[in-house]
């Protein structure tokens, strides 16, 4: 007999009930957004501008490791046409490479024991 009852529409317990109101669902959506953005956005974009704006003045007799791992010494800067603005770097006794801004990984500072002579 119960199971007449539950074919004529009886339902199992949870079966059937909404969820709530689907704003409820877009509202936690953003907050998790938000959440993630305040967390792990907003730092590593403000990491990158101050590594850009280090970069920008970079000066002849700083050193620096390239993202590559390649420890050097500014020795000057050169515009190309197809490149940008390139930084020459000494990376041993006359042994001078060319790279773009973007190359630069770590500026070290001027406490650190220099690397190359």
């Amino acid at each position: 007999m119960m199971l007449g009852a539950f074919a004529a529409g009886m339902q199992p317990a949870g079966a059937g009930q909404g969820g709530g109101s689907p704003m409820i669902g877009l509202v936690m959506m953003m907050m998790v957004f938000a959440i993630f953005y305040v967390l792990i956005i907003m730092p590593q974009r403000k990491k990158q501008k101050k590594h850009q704006e280090e970069v920008q003045k970079l000066t002849a007799g700083t050193q620096i490791i390239t993202a590559g791992g390649i420890v050097g010494t500014v020795v000057g800067f050169r515009k190309d046409d197809r490149l940008g603005d390139l930084i020459e770097l000494k990376i041993a006794s006359n042994t001078n490479i060319a790279i773009t801004k973007g190359a630069v990984g770590q500026i070290l500072s001027a406490s650190d024991k220099p690397l190359v002579k």
